[in-house]
C-alpha cells in the first residue's frame, strides 16, 4: 500500500482530471456502500466533514441516531482505470464514526481495527491474509440480466478455447494490476464457469480492503464481457462450489511467529495454539465465514469443500491445511470461508479464536493424515472428527453460545447481523421449493 499525504491526493487528483469522488464502506452484511461527491468536496471529505444517513443501511442504527461521518483512509486512494471518459473518478475506502469523532460500533472495518488492537496488546505486530477468492461467470441475457448458462465447460487449469472466460480474467487481471495489486495466480478452477485469482498477502485491514476491492473490480469487467460474475457460494447443484481459503500469519515486528525451525514440521507452539483456538470455535464463528443459507450447500462432502474439522500437513480434506512454505512464508490455511463472508468480521472473530488459544495455551488434535471424506462415520469419530454446522440455522445456534465470537463482534453487530440471518433462514425455512415440487405433487 502507498503512503499519501493530503497534498498527495489533491496533486494527483488535478493531474489525473478525477472528476467525483467515492467514498466507499462496508455494511454489516459485506455489501459495499458508497458515497460519491464531486471533486469540488475533495477538502471537506479529507477533513471528515462528509456526514451520511446511516439509518438507511442495514443494520446500522435507528432513524432518531442516523447521523455518521465518512473518515476517508487516504492510504487506501485509487483511480478507477475504467472511467476516463468525461474525467475519472477515484475512491477511498472510509471509516465511520459518530458525530462526536469516536468509531461506530456498527462499522465493520472499525471493529476489526478494535480487534487488532488486543491483539497488539498480547504482543502481536501484524495478523497477514492470504486470501484465494472464487468466482462463477454467467452470460446475461439480452436484457441485461444474469442467466444459468456459463460461457465455458473447463475444468481445472484449463486454457482457451476450451476456457472461454480467459480473456474476461486476463482483462480482470490487467484492471487490478494497474490499481496496485500484485497478482500471484490466475487460473481456471474445478468446475464449469469458475475461476480463481490469487494475490499478495498483506496485513488484515489492507487485505480486506483488497477483497472488497477485488470483487467490484471483477463484477465490474465481467459485465464488458457480456458475463455476470458471482461470488455465491454454490450457485449450481453437481459441481464444486466456491470458497475463499484465509491464508493466516501472525507476526512479531519482523519475525513470522507461526515459524519455529526446530519444532515438528516447523510449526511454532504459537501457531498450534492459534490453530487449537481456531478448531475450539469454527463452529462458532461459521456463521460469519459462511453467512448464507447457500453456504451450506457448498459444505458437504464431496465437492472438496471442507465440512469436517481437522488439519493436516499433507492432505486438502481437512478444515485447516498447513502449506509447505516455510520461513516468513509460515502460514495455516482455514479452508472453509467462502466469499460470501463480510471479510472485515471474519478477520475479527478468527483472530479471536486464535488468540484465545494462544492466550488459553490450547492444544491442537492430533493431524489427520488421511482423506476425511473417505473415512466412515465411525472412523471420523473415533478419530474425534467434528463436523462443521449443517445449516445457517444451527450455525446462528452456535454464534449465540460463543462468548468469544461474540465479543469480537461487539454487541451492536452480533445483534444486527444475527437478527438479518435469522430472518433469512427464516423466508427459506417457510418457502416451498421447486425440488419439493418435483419430488412431491404427483406422489401425494
Amino acid at each position: 500500500m502507498k503512503h499519501y499525504t493530503k497534498e498527495d491526493i489533491i496533486r494527483l487528483v488535478g493531474k489525473e482530471n478525477v472528476k467525483f469522488i467515492r467514498l466507499q464502506f462496508t455494511d454489516i452484511l459485506g455489501t459495499i456502500k458508497n458515497v460519491e461527491v464531486p471533486v469540488s468536496q475533495l477538502e471537506k471529505a479529507l477533513d471528515n466533514k462528509v456526514m451520511f444517513d446511516g439509518s438507511s443501511i442495514e443494520g446500522f442504527v435507528r432513524i432518531e441516531e442516523s447521523d455518521m461521518y465518512l473518515r476517508p483512509d487516504i492510504d487506501t486512494f485509487v483511480i478507477f482505470p475504467w472511467t476516463a471518459e468525461k474525467g475519472k473518478v477515484a475512491r477511498f475506502i472510509c471509516d465511520i464514526a459518530r458525530p462526536d469523532g469516536t468509531p461506530f460500533e456498527g462499522d465493520p472495518r472499525s471493529n476489526l481495527k478494535r480487534a487488532l488492537k488486543e491483539m497488539e496488546e498480547m504482543g502481536f505486530t501484524s495478523f497477514n491474509l492470504g486470501p484465494e477468492p472464487e468466482f462463477f461467470l454467467f452470460k446475461l441475457d439480452d436484457k441485461g440480466q444474469p442467466t444459468l448458462e456459463l460461457n465455458d465447460s473447463a475444468g481445472y487449469f484449463d486454457l482457451a478455447p476450451t476456457d472461454l472466460g480467459e480473456n474476461c480474467r486476463r482483462d480482470i487481471v490487467l484492471e487490478l494490476e494497474e490499481m496496485g495489486f500484485e497478482i500471484e495466480a490466475s487460473h481456471h478452477e474445478v468446475a464449469p464457469g469458475q475461476h480463481e485469482i490469487d494475490f499478495k498477502y498483506a496485513n488484515a485491514i489492507e487485505a480486506c480492503d483488497n477483497i472488497q476491492t477485488f470483487k467490484l473490480v471483477v463484477k465490474t469487467v465481467a459485465a464488458k464481457h457480456g458475463l455476470h460474475a458471482t461470488f455465491m457460494p454454490k450457485p449450481l447443484f453437481g459441481v464444486n462450489g466456491s470458497g475463499m481459503h484465509f491464508n493466516l500469519s501472525l507476526f512479531e515486528g519482523d519475525k513470522n511467529a507461526f515459524f519455529d525451525e526446530n519444532a515438528d514440521l516447523q510449526l511454532s507452539h504459537t501457531a498450534r495454539s492459534f490453530m487449537a483456538g481456531v478448531i475450539k470455535h469454527v463452529h462458532g464463528f461459521t456463521a460469519v465465514t459462511n453467512p448464507l443459507v447457500n453456504s451450506f450447500k457448498r459444505l458437504v462432502p464431496g465437492y472438496e469443500a471442507p465440512c469436517y474439522v481437522a488439519w493436516s500437513a499433507q492432505n486438502r480434506s481437512p478444515l485447516i491445511r498447513i502449506p509447505a512454505a516455510r520461513g516468513l512464508s509460515t502460514r495455516i490455511e482455514l479452508r472453509s470461508v467462502d466469499p460470501a463472508a463480510n471479510p472485515y468480521l471474519a478477520m475479527a472473530v478468527i483472530l479471536a479464536a486464535g488468540l484465545d488459544g494462544i492466550r488459553k495455551d490450547l492444544t491442537p488434535p492430533d493431524a489427520v493424515d488421511r482423506n476425511i471424506y473417505k473415512m466412515t462415520r465411525a472412523e471420523r469419530e473415533v478419530s474425534g472428527i467434528d463436523s462443521l454446522p449443517a445449516s445457517l440455522e444451527y450455525a446462528l445456534i452456535e454464534l449465540e453460545m460463543d462468548s468469544i465470537v461474540r465479543e469480537a463482534l461487539g454487541e451492536h453487530i452480533f445483534e444486527k447481523f444475527t437478527e438479518a440471518k435469522e430472518i433469512e433462514w427464516d423466508k427459506y425455512r417457510t418457502r416451498v421449493h421447486d425440488w419439493e415440487r418435483d419430488e412431491y405433487m404427483k406422489m401425494y
